[in-house]
């Protein structure tokens, strides 16, 4: 008989893995787009729109997913998930069209929603007081980022880009099937019969959710959109071969992954605000440092890649810090409510890659991004102050 501390700590590191190749899948157009943007003679914004479509539907599912996690629990919400996407991943080989990959990117894309599904799943099987270190352990699955820069352009060297949809759908549906004899559920964990869909829905009103939504956009939204860009950005901006540009920009994925376990302890023990606050500054500070042109300042691609790497540690503890907020104010909702923050996250991730496009098309300054990065760090500091302090009277 398993005890209920096994089953936590079982179901906290088959979450982690499965949470890791669902984002290792879900960020695939962030290499495979790179040699399609040649294949297909895509523009910035094209690249930008391809890579960022996997993104939009792993968004917008993530709310009902959420709700479905509340209701039917998360294991078979996370495994039917699983499931359901591996036929769209073998589905890319054969897609030869942009508006095909479109299509396929939207259903491979789902498996984006899984964060929705894993933390209120992970979360409510520790106490409160551990509850930030568990989902940030869980949210370490970001790492699934870099794992996609350090495999794809290994497999794509040696096989061609078609050969990546199978390795990664094989993967997939292996990892489908341990998550599913490795993971338990408990009925307790289930939000009662007698809560309505309206009750929960209502809260997205909520100013809180609202306010958590936005810096979750930055942190969150931010570390997805640099993820998908950062490698034609390094191929752009300093010719490196494809190989090396998907290292170098996996040394901002994987501090953005790893270290959000770190940003869940933290945030236990120092308060969610003083943490997030911290990241917001740091950010701001490193975004504005690279919105310069940088055929002007001359930072070269070693100090580039270094101060990449320490705002993806800041994204990292800022990720979790946010959803430690959530844990703190809506132990009951978390499922609700982290689906409504993280499709705010996603669909920042979404629009920032085809943002960043579009800057580059309009005025040909590839730091544009980052200038663009640094406005929405502003915009959360300035409401962060209205509304839980410093500029309240």
């Amino acid at each position: 008989m398993k005890t209920d501390n096994y089953k936590a700590y079982s179901v906290l590191g088959s979450s982690t893995v499965a949470f890791t190749v669902c984002f290792m899948v879900w960020m695939i157009f962030a290499v495979l787009g790179v040699p399609l943007k040649k294949t297909l003679g895509l523009s910035e914004t094209e690249f930008g729109i391809l890579a960022a479509m996997p993104v939009l539907s792993g968004s917008l599912i993530r709310v009902p997913l959420g709700i479905w996690t509340d209701r039917y629990g998360g294991r078979i919400v996370f495994f039917l998930l699983m499931l359901v996407s591996v036929p769209a991943v073998f589905l890319l080989q054969v897609a030869t069209q942009f508006w095909q990959f479109l299509i396929i990117g939207l259903w491979v894309g789902l498996v984006g929603g899984s964060f929705s599904v894993g933390t209120p799943y992970v979360a409510r099987w520790f106490p409160p007081k551990r509850q930030g270190l568990a989902m940030g352990v869980f949210g370490a699955g970001n790492a699934g980022a870099a794992v996609n820069k350090l495999l794809a352009p290994a497999i794509i060297g040696a096989w061609g880009w078609q050969m990546l949809p199978n390795v990664y759908g094989v993967i997939l549906l292996v990892t489908t099937i341990l998550f599913w004899v490795f993971t338990y559920s408990k009925p307790e964990h289930l939000v009662p019969p007698t809560v309505k869909l309206g009750d929960q829905m209502r809260l997205m009103k909520d100013s809180a959710v609202l306010r958590y939504s936005q810096y979750y956009s930055v942190v969150f939204g931010g570390y997805v959109g640099l993820s998908l860009w950062m490698v034609h950005y390094y191929q752009d901006q300093y010719s490196l071969p494809l190989a090396t540009a998907g290292f170098l920009a996996a040394c901002f994925s994987m501090p953005g992954g790893v270290l959000r376990a770190v940003g869940g302890w933290f945030s236990d023990h120092f308060g969610a605000r003083r943490v997030t606050e911290w990241v917001f500054w740091i950010c701001a500070a490193i975004f504005l440092l690279l919105s310069f042109p940088q055929e002007k300042v001359g930072i070269s691609v070693t100090m580039f890649t270094v101060l990449l790497f320490l705002a993806g540690i800041a994204m990292a503890i800022g990720k979790a810090s946010t959803f430690k907020y959530i844990s703190d104010e809506f132990p009951k909702d978390i499922g609700t409510v982290s689906g409504v923050v993280g499709l705010a996250g996603g669909l920042g991730g979404f629009l920032l890659p085809i943002m960043f496009g579009a800057l580059v098309d309009l005025t040909g300054i590839r730091s544009s991004s980052f200038a663009l990065m640094f406005v929405t760090v502003l915009v959360s500091l300035i409401w962060m102050y209205i509304s839980e302090g410093k500029f309240k009277k």
